[in-house]
């Protein structure tokens, strides 16, 4: 089943892909081909997890979607808009006001508290420091580390800083959300709890999230599943659309 289907809010208000295209040259200057004509469309409330094997371009996509890289061929439209020609420094606007990465590495600011690695991309777009630490505090609140807002990141384990992370993510409520693992390493009450919460912020405000995983279960709490075979897309014989929005509103 080809991933792009006819919905016209997917095309208006969504995600659209076409034929994209990326290949790198190794050392030995062979030319690798990653993505070979990947299609792809995702909806408004909408979360699409991408699987498949280590190396098989799954990183690779989620840059591209969030123009971080340059496409060899192909075009990446949200909302509208597309990514792939856009100047650099319009692209970097459209990355603060309407795209947020999760990584499986934090990339914290070790020097500041939880709540002012949230709020930091709220003062990159001048919000006042009153307000942006108030929707930060908020969002901590969301992902239970309220009491833990004043520390220091560095004082936090490994799932509270990625929990910090998530709340960092969604602090400018972003239209899309690429994670790349955001799972990984953590262990399986956390890991739930992650994948609950950006699932969740889908469903409440009619964004998209596209999730690149090796985790079955994180997978089960999207909307799809999709797998990365050969540099194409291919949905999954399973569909997975029972997930049932929680008490989490994540400020709204």
């Amino acid at each position: 089943m080809n991933p792009i289907d006819n919905r016209q809010s997917a095309i208006g208000n969504g995600l659209r892909v076409v034929d994209l295209r990326k290949a790198f040259l190794s050392p030995a200057g062979q030319r690798i081909e990653v993505l070979r004509g990947l299609s792809l469309s995702v909806g408004p409330g909408e979360s699409v997890a991408i699987m498949g094997a280590s190396g098989s371009g799954k990183s690779t996509l989620l840059h591209l979607l969030g123009g971080l890289d340059e496409a060899d061929h192909g075009s990446i439209t949200l909302g509208g808009r597309e990514i792939l020609a856009l100047k650099p420094t319009a692209a970097a606007r459209l990355r603060q006001s309407q795209i947020s990465f999760v990584f499986q590495f934090h990339y914290l600011l070790t020097d500041l508290t939880a709540a002012e690695n949230v709020a930091m991309p709220l003062l990159i777009q001048r919000v006042r420091r009153g307000e942006a630490l108030g929707r930060a505090q908020t969002l901590l609140r969301d992902v239970g580390l309220s009491d833990r807002a004043e520390h220091p990141v560095t004082h936090l384990s490994g799932g509270e800083q990625q929990r910090v992370a998530v709340a960092r993510a969604l602090v400018t409520t972003p239209q899309l959300i690429l994670a790349d693992e955001p799972t990984g390493n953590l262990d399986a009450s956390i890991s739930d709890e992650i994948a609950r919460t950006l699932t969740n912020y889908t469903a409440t405000h009619s964004h998209m999230a596209v999730i690149a995983t090796h985790n079955p279960d994180l997978a089960c709490r999207c909307d799809r599943v999709l797998n990365l075979v050969d540099g194409r897309l291919h949905e999954s014989i399973e569909r997975f659309a029972q997930r049932s929005p929680s008490s989490l509103h994540l400020g709204k």
